[in-house]
Formats: structure tokens, sequence, C-alpha cells
């Protein structure tokens, strides 16, 4: 061989490795929760101005092709076509036929020339969509030209752990704003949540219009003061009015706001405690019908729902009527928690209810109180939530039991064979403080951070696996007795919120803890140029 051909092989194998190495331009993700499968090829796709996407014909696909596009939008102003009949596309969608799946598994293949999406529905393509943004919002994949974007060849198989992730919200203690709602709604979606539990009834505020029962909104959405500081050791008090209740015009908007993302949203009626603010509206339905006053103070308190007259369950089925005719959603929360018996204790009517049903005591009488209104709420074609103290006295025969004293109750339903969501309090209340109290803003107490909630295995080690299917999700829950305004929320929820996520989508199946700091270091910038108030994170606790 001549020194000539020498010279032009050695040319071209090194041109070869160079653009070998061009193939691969990311090694690293962050997107949250993280992928179940992630695999990196040699490749890259170059995003055109104008993207063709053929479209499926999916019940509901206009929603994750809006969201494409306003997203796509964002990056420097790319355009989405669609067309059925495309031969040719740069985003290829297509039914699977792998039936692991499901209806929320997605898998993405980049490669050099498209991008191939695999689902068995439009809230898995948009799921999908959410994974590709966030492998664009990295801010790491810009080629020479400004205009230009580009993805690293991967391929993706992300199937979720539980089908229900949620989040929760108490809009009671202290009122947020639709818009905020809206927002909030977002942030579930980010992190590829399925469920908003919306807590809109309490002792400081009923917060939905009731049109058989004006009363509810005029008289129970309203306290004359708010406590300032801790209940237990403050007197002193902010002399504001302070309320609002959503219509029923919107509410229905906040759920078809939710359907754009793929979210349900559930609603909780608080029952047989927690009513006080019913109580000031229609006094008649406590058992002392003395002049009860929405709470302007944090606590548990001792008048509920009297359980020994009929008037309270023609009531009650008279909301549920109207609620149930606003939500969609195939379950509705009754909260159930937290139901002193004092009051029962007193009533004649109450004893008298224990005497005629059989009964051997008053928590007996809770559980007669929470099968009469599930079997109302069953024949409406709805199920009923309820936090754990569902159990005492004996659980409803078709209850969803959500776990928040700790994972015991939860234990305990999964062996009766009843569906569970985890949510105990020492993990997944994002009203605990999440730093040093000294220099963080006044929260109920308790200390939940981003590590300990990762490291939560929401699946109890004493179940067999037949109950282990049971535990069918993971939620957050918002209470918001110390965050007085959305900016408070927010700055509580995150980075929190990216871990309750992560746990939801994976389970026990999660990566190191280490490389999920990576990915929420990234993501925290991200949600600071999006002007939301986080609060401080820091990865080693």
């Amino acid at each position: 061989m001549n020194k000539f051909k020498l010279l032009v092989l050695l040319m071209i194998g090194l041109f070869h490795l160079s653009s070998c190495k061009k193939e691969i331009i990311k090694t690293e993700f962050s997107i949250i929760p993280t992928p179940t499968k992630l695999e990196i090829k040699r490749g890259v796709f170059e995003i055109p101005t104008e993207i063709k996407i053929n479209n499926p014909g999916y019940k509901d696909f206009d929603f994750a092709l809006d969201y494409a596009s306003s997203k796509f939008k964002n990056f420097n102003n790319i355009k989405l076509k669609v067309n059925k009949n495309y031969k040719k596309c740069d985003i290829q969608i297509s039914k699977s036929d792998n039936i692991k799946l499901g209806d929320e598994g997605y898998s993405i293949d980049i490669s050099n020339s498209k991008i191939k999406i695999t689902a068995n529905s439009s809230k898995a393509i948009f799921y999908a969509f959410n994974t590709i943004f966030s492998m664009l919002e990295d801010g790491t994949n810009k080629l020479k030209s400004e205009k230009e974007l580009r993805l690293q060849a991967v391929s993706i198989t992300d199937i979720p752990r539980f089908k229900y992730r949620g989040m929760h919200l108490d809009v009671c203690r202290h009122f947020m704003p639709i818009e905020f709602i809206k927002k909030y709604i977002d942030f579930i979606a980010r992190y590829k949540m399925n469920s908003f539990h919306w807590h809109l009834t309490e002792d400081q505020g009923w917060r939905i219009e009731i049109k058989k029962y004006p009363k509810l909104t005029e008289i129970g959405a309203w306290r004359d003061k708010t406590i300032i500081g801790h209940s237990s050791k403050s007197n002193e008090y902010k002399n504001e009015k302070h309320g609002g209740f959503y219509t029923q015009a919107q509410i229905k908007e906040i759920i078809k706001y939710a359907e754009t993302k793929f979210i349900t949203v559930i609603p909780e009626i608080e029952l047989p405690g927690h009513s006080l603010a019913a109580l000031a509206a229609y006094p008649e339905l406590g058992c002392t019908k003395e002049n009860y006053k929405v709470s302007p103070t944090w606590g548990i308190f001792e008048d509920v729902y009297c359980a020994g007259q009929e008037y309270t369950f023609t009531f009650l089925e008279d909301v549920l009527s109207e609620v149930i005719e606003l939500f969609p959603s195939k379950y509705i929360h009754i909260g159930g928690d937290e139901c002193p018996k004092s009051a029962w204790k007193k009533c004649p009517k109450c004893q008298n209810r224990i005497k005629t049903e059989n009964l051997k005591n008053e928590h007996e009488l809770q559980s007669y109180f929470i099968r009469r209104i599930e079997k109302y709420i069953n024949s409406k074609g709805k199920q009923i939530i309820g936090w754990d103290e569902i159990l005492e006295g004996g659980l409803a025969p078709n209850a969803t039991v959500m776990s928040w004293r700790g994972v015991k109750g939860g234990i305990i339903a999964a062996k009766q064979y009843h569906d569970v969501i985890m949510t105990p309090n020492s993990i997944s209340y994002l009203d605990h403080y999440q730093g040093d109290r000294s220099t963080e803003p006044l929260a109920i107490g308790g200390y939940t951070t981003v590590k300990e909630i990762y490291e939560f295995n929401p699946i109890p080690k004493e179940l067999s696996s037949e109950e282990m299917k049971h535990i069918i999700g993971f939620q957050g829950n918002v209470w918001t007795e110390y965050m007085p305004n959305p900016e408070h929320v927010e700055y509580m929820v995150f980075p929190r919120i990216c871990a309750i996520a992560e746990t939801a989508w994976r389970g026990e199946n999660k990566q190191d803890y280490l490389s999920f700091t990576k990915s929420l270091n990234t993501e925290i910038k991200r949600l600071k140029k999006l002007n939301i108030n986080i609060g401080k994170f820091n990865p080693e606790k």
C-alpha cells in the first residue's frame, strides 16, 4: 500500500471516528419521573422548524397534540403539522401490541431520521411528549444555529408502577383562586401524575356551591377572623373576613381544564367530622343545634353531623347528588377522619340510633354512617375513598382506604382485599418543615425531606403478593393552615413534589438517590425560569 492510499484511509478513519463521537451528544438526562428504561444509541435527531406528525385517531388525541404544539412553539417557534395520511413524518405515533404498556405506558425511539412513539392511549402519548420536552429543556441540545434543536438518539420504555398517582390540595383553611388551581393542575401534569384530590369542605370553610343549600356558601364559606400562629400557643387573630367558594360553573371549568392534562379531579366532602362550616350554615344538622360558627382556628372539634336524625342523611345525599353530577371521577372522597364521639355520646338521637341498629358503640355508629353514605354513592355508580379512620367499627364494603396515620391502616385494608392509596403523614404531608425551623416559614410541625420521600416504598413488606396488588397508589398532601397564599403553597410543594412523583411512578424500583439529585438540581433551574417559588433543597437531607 503506497503512502497516498494510507493517508486517505487514515483521514477516512479519523473522519469516521469524529462522526461517531458527534453521534452521542448527551449521556445523562434530567427527566422526572425517571423513565423505567433508557438506552442511549448512536445518532442525533435534528428537529426541523416544521414538524410533520401523523394522527393515530385516538380519543382525546387533540389534548396531547395541543400540549405538544404549545410546547414546541416555545422552542424557537417550531410548528406542528398533523395529518392522518403522512407517508413520511418526523414524529410517528402508533398503537402498541405490547400489553405490558397498559393505558399509561409508552415507548420512544429516537433515531437520525425520526421520533417514534408507541402507546395505547392519548394519555400515554401526552406522557411521551412530556419526556421529550424534559430532554429538550436541559438547554444542552442547541446546534450551531440558534434556530435549530437536536435530540440524542435513545430508546425509552416507561411504565408507571402505580395506577393512582396524586396530589391533594386543601382550599378550606385558606382559599385559593381558580387561576392557581389550574396552575396546580399543571404542576401535577408536569410530573405524569393523574389525580387531583380537591379538599372542598372543612371546619374553616365550605368551598363548593350547592344550589339546594345556598347558605353553605352564603354563611359557611366565610369566617370572621383567622388565628395567627399555632392554635395551641396563640390567642392572637387577624381580624379580617376570609373565604370564598367555587361556583358550579367554575368547578366545571376546572374539571374540563384537568381533562386536557389527563388528570382526574376527585372531590372531598368531609363527613361526619370536620363539618363546622356546614353546621354554621344549617345548625339543625348538629346534635345540639347551638349557634355554630365557621372556625377561625385549626384543630379537631367536637361538633359533628348528628348521626341519629334522618335529616342529616337527606342533606348529605342532596349535597352528594349535586357533587356527583359535577364530577366525572369514579371516586368521591368522604373524609371519615378525626371525628370525636363526645357529641354522639350525649345525643339522645344518636344513642337511639345505636340501639335500634344493634350497634355496640359510637365507633360502630361511625361505621354505620360511612356504610350508609357509601351505599348511596354506590347507587349513583361511584365508589368512596376515605381516610384510614373508616376502618374503625368495620370497613364499608367497597371502600378504598387512604392511609395517612402511617402505613398500618393501609396494611389492614390490603389484608382485607380493599384498595389502598398510601399517603403516610410522616412522608407525604408537605405542610411539614423541609429545613431548619429557624430559617423556614411557620409550618404545622414535623420534618419531611426530599430524601425521605424518595426512599419511601409504598408497598409494605408485610403483605403477600396478592395483598400487594391492592396498593394502587401514592399521594402527596397539602394542608393549608399555614399557607395563606399560592406562593407559600408553591414553596412547600417544590421541590418535594418531584420526589412524590418519582415514588408514585417508580415505586420501589428507583435509581440511586445521588442520580436523582442530579436530575432534581437541573429541574430546579428550569422551575426558577418559570418563576415558581421553590423551597430550599439540601441534597444531603
